[in-house]
Formats: C-alpha cells, structure tokens, sequence
C-alpha cells in the first residue's frame, strides 16, 4: 500500500513557531491511539489486521523525500562535499576497531592471518559501500538504511532494522568510550584498566565501571550537536593529521618487524581467519554514517560515490598494511589486547612510540566518535519521522540544524552501556547487528532494481522471491556448515554452486529499475555476494552473540507490537489528522 501524501500530517506546525525545548505528551504520543486508556486498548484489540498492514505497507521515495522531513520543522542545511564525506568516512571508520579489536583478534583467533581477516571484512564492506551509494545518491535523506528497506522492504523489516541500527550505534559509542579509556590509561600508566572502578559483585564483562569512556562521550556528542560544519571541518583536519601517524606506524612496524613472527602465520587454520574476520568488521563500521549525511550534501549524486567508494579503498589498504605491521612487531602470542599498538612500541624497546601510537588512536577514536555521533542522531531523527519512535527525537534545533534531541538519546544510552559493558561483549553483538544489516541492504537492492509495483506481474515476483529464497537459504546452509565443520569442503562447494546457480537465474530476469544517475555495477552478482560474505561472517560468530542479539530482538519486536505497529498506523491512515492539529494549533498559541 503507498503512502499518502499528507500522512506526516499529524506533525505539521502551526503557522506560529514553537518552542523547541518542549515536553508535553503531544510531543510523544501526539497519535490517536496513545490518548486515553480507552483508545489505546482499542487500538491493542486491533493489533492483527494492523500489524498485516504494516507487513504489507511499503514507502515511496518521495514519501522520505519530501513528506517525512516535514516532522523535523526545520531543514538541515546542505553543507557538505566530497571533500568532506571522503574525510568523514574516514573519521568515522580509522579509529572505531582497528586499534579496538585488532590485538584482541590476533591473539584469540587469527594470529599474524589478521591481515587476511581484514582483506576479508575489507571486500565485504566495499560490497556494501556500493549498495549504501547507489541507495543515498537515489533517496538522499538523512534516514539511511532506515529509509532504504522502509521503501524496498516495507515497515516491518525497517523496524527490526531500526532497532539494530540503535543498538549498532549504542554498541559502537559504547565500544569507542571504553577503547578510548583504555588507551588514555597505557599514556598514564602501563594498565589499561587504570580508571575503571571494579565492582566484584557484579557479574564477570559488567564489573568494570568506566566514568572516563563517559566523559568521553558527553564531549564528542555534545561538541557533534553544535553544528554539521563545524564537526565536519574538525574532522578532516584530524584525520589528516591521524593519516601521517598512521604512515610512521606502518613504516616502523616494517623496520622493526622479524620474519619470524610470521612464520607460524595460521595457527588458528581458515576458521580463525573467519572468526576474526566477522569480529574485525566492527574495523569497517561507520561508512553507513556517511549515507545519512545525505540531507546535508550539497551533490549528492557525484560527492556521495566518491566520499564512500573512494574512502573505503584507501582504508582497506591502510587496515592490512597496518595488521601486518603490528604483527611484524610483535609474537601474536605477546600482543596486549586491548592497547595493542601502543604496548607494542614499548616491546620493541621504544618507550616514546606509545605515547604516539595512543595519541594516534585516541585522534582515530575521537573522530569515529564524531561521525558516530552525528549519523546516530540522524539515523535516530528519520526513525523518529515515520513515528516509530516518539516524534519528539525527529526535531531539528533552527539555530544548529542538529537534531539535538535525537542526539542526546543516543549519547545517554550510550553511556548507560560505557560504564558497565566490556569491550568483548560489546563487539561480538555489533558484528552480529551491523552484518544483518548490511545483509537486507543487498536483498532491497535487488527488489528496488527487480520489483516495481504496477511495473512487475506476479510470475517475475514469484521468480524473484524463489531465486532470493534460494540464495539467502544457500548462504545461510554454507554458513552452517562451515561453523560445524560438517561434510567438509564438499558440503561448502555444494552450497557455493547453489549459489552461483541461483544468482544466475536472477540475472536472466527482466530488470524493471535502473539507476537514474549512478549505481552499482553487475547486477544481480554484487548485491548477491554481498549477502553470501554477510551471512558467512555472521555464521562465523560465536553463539552467545546470536544469543544476545535475538535478546535484543525480542525486545525490539514486543515494543513494536504495543508501541510501533500503532503509531505508524495511525499516522499512515491519517487517523486523527484534524484533531491533532488542532490541539498543536492551541499548544502554539
């Protein structure tokens, strides 16, 4: 079912302007169904046929385009270039895992194989880069992959997305704030736990309280609020500045590296390399950023494929370059996990290196948190449009042109989980969340180019839907087996060939879409690969993570079914339309 066009209708503003800094129940839950207990029990006896509309429900392109900003009140200004996105790209990736997760990776899992694990991860990501452009050059709004799968997936799937993608942001501003801490505390004194207070009562991963990591992310989403341009400057400059350090990180790890740390390259096998590399690709993380500052570039259709593309290239060289280098150092076996680098220099005998090497990360890790900061805000402010969540995070401040709101729900969560979490559990669920999206980003490519309403009859469908059942459910068999080590290779060439077949059917299908100005380029065999490297990583993760993310998940869904489904109803049927704008009409006066 399409949008209507006067569905966001419910948060219109009155002809004179309103306070930003407001707090009443309107602002919340302005819909219908949340007014009394009366209606809000009307609305949960009619949970069914709702929620099959919202299964059914898709959005249009200029439904994102042009009626949900209106929820914000005020535009964000168009204020970025390439210049700017290459550079946030790169802010918001060098800095937020490889110096979190690289020493952790080389000594539990890959060993000096590190490198491939990030090849790995690296090919992977470019893959989604070109999916995440072609999706931000046609539909430049600040929703994101939020806004993608909304309109090729439908409400449904774009919620759990949603959901995802709010803990994807929380884990990761969690995850920087506690390396950030870290690494500040091997400056200060050889002990990476030099600030945390350990609480013995508490259960083993949650008894290391961190009040550095949230300070830390007080300032860097306090200072990303203030202004777009401002943090985008700042940040280019820094990572400028961060680039030269990392070329004489590399070149002395070279110096200094032996041979004979590498001669036991995998003593973990192929399975390490994998499991590193599911875990590594938190490394990758924070181009998808980039997509959400859509909004705000001023040629979105030229600066957003070179920002991505361009920045993702450079950084896959510069992430292998720099694994290899740390792993010349030093033994795997003596790599300090969590400030690997910095107590690396110390090893080789130069005390003074750690000081640049964690000045080098604390740069990286700052401006992740930056770019975090400001897509987090802004993934969060499209989810808030569509009422999903309480409109009131959907606000843009006029004199800013921030969402502050939404910024400041990211960064209290966030920190919530900074002081308690530890880095491992951390990781581990936002691997598994950022690879399932990333997954359903490739599966909407291939409907938007594919699948056209009133353009597609129903045996293409069909076709399309088998080929995608049969490629994903190939993926995911290959992925299993692989974990457990069933039937061996020839259960992976099984796997792999049914792919390869299915994708090959897929291509022979009628395209109904092109691209209008840039897209990704051999279609169907790029979206499909990158679905069969997503699900592989995330078949490569250890249990106890799909174990917390289908936790989470769980959570996600049951305030969906009490909370979401409703809201979005309400507001998509128009249901109470004139009644709420008179009542903001008289909250204005």
């Amino acid at each position: 079912m399409e949008q209507p066009p006067t569905s966001s209708s419910i948060a219109t503003t009155s002809s004179k302007p309103r306070s930003y800094w407001r707090w009443s129940k309107q602002d919340f839950f302005p819909e219908p169904s949340f007014q009394t207990g009366k209606t809000y029990r009307d609305a949960l006896a009619n949970t069914c046929p709702r929620l099959k509309d919202r299964l059914l429900n898709r959005s249009t392109d200029s439904h994102e385009l042009l009626v949900l900003p209106k929820a914000s009140e005020n535009r964000m200004a168009r204020c970025l270039t390439w210049w700017d996105l290459t550079w946030l790209a790169f802010g918001a990736v060098v800095g937020s895992g490889i110096f979190v997760v690289t020493g952790q990776e080389a000594r539990l899992h890959a060993g000096p194989a590190i490198v491939l694990s990030y090849a790995a991860s690296g090919f992977s990501a470019l893959l989604s880069a070109f999916i995440y452009a072609e999706f931000a050059v046609e539909v430049p709004v600040a929703g994101g992959s939020f806004s993608f799968l909304r309109i090729e997936l439908g409400d449904f799937l774009a919620f759990i997305a949603a959901g995802n993608i709010l803990l994807e942001a929380l884990v990761g501003a969690a995850g920087l704030g506690r390396s950030w801490s870290s690494y500040f505390a091997t400056m200060i004194k050889n002990d990476s736990d030099y600030f945390r207070i350990r609480i013995d009562s508490f259960k083993t991963g949650f008894n290391l309280l961190d009040p550095l990591a949230v300070a830390v992310l007080l300032i860097a989403n306090g200072i990303a609020a203030s202004g777009t341009r401002k943090t985008s400057i700042l940040t280019w400059i820094s990572s400028i500045v961060t680039t030269f350090i990392i070329g004489f990180i590399i070149i002395i790890g070279f110096v200094h590296g032996k041979s004979s740390n590498l001669t036991d390259f995998f003593p973990y096998g192929a399975k390490g390399v994998f499991n590193a590399a599911a875990v590594v690709y938190w490394s990758y993380t924070g181009f998808d950023m980039v997509a959400t500052m859509a909004e705000e570039t001023k040629n979105p259709s030229r600066d957003i494929p070179i920002g991505l593309i361009g920045s993702m290239s450079m950084i896959t060289v510069i992430y292998c370059l720099m694994a290899l280098a740390l792993v010349s150092m030093v033994n795997y076996t003596q790599i300090d996990p969590e400030a690997a680098y910095s107590v690396a220099f110390v090893q080789i005998g130069m005390k003074w290196g750690k000081y640049l090497v964690s000045i080098c990360a604390l740069k990286g890790m700052t401006t992740s948190l930056l770019v975090g900061s400001m897509g987090q805000a802004r993934y969060t402010t499209q989810i808030a449009r569509s009422h999903m969540i309480p409109p009131f995070f959907a606000l843009v401040h006029p004199k800013t042109g921030t969402p502050i709101n939404a910024t400041l729900l990211t960064t209290l969560s966030s920190c919530v989980v900074a002081l308690f979490t530890s880095l491992d559990v951390l990781s581990s669920v936002f691997s598994v969340s950022t690879l399932f999206i990333f997954m359903l980003m490739a599966v909407a490519l291939l409907v938007r180019r594919y699948y056209v309403r009133e353009a597609t009859d129903k045996s293409d469908l069909w076709k399309l839907l088998s080929c995608l059942f049969v490629v994903i459910g190939s993926c995911v068999v290959g992925a299993v087996l692989w974990n457990s080590g069933l039937f061996g290779w020839i259960g992976y060439t099984v796997a792999a060939c049914v792919w390869f077949l299915a994708t090959l059917v897929m291509s022979l299908l009628p395209m109904k879409r092109q691209p209008k100005v840039w897209g990704v380029p051999l279609v169907p065999w790029v979206p499909s690969l990158s679905i069969a490297t997503n699900l592989f990583l995330m078949g490569s993760l250890g249990s106890e993570a799909f174990f917390r993310f289908l936790i989470c998940t769980g959570v996600m869904l049951l305030y969906y079914l009490f909370v979401g489904v409703h809201a979005t109803y309400d507001v998509d049927h128009g249901i109470g339309q004139e009644s709420n704008q008179d009542e903001r009409m008289e909250a204005g006066n």
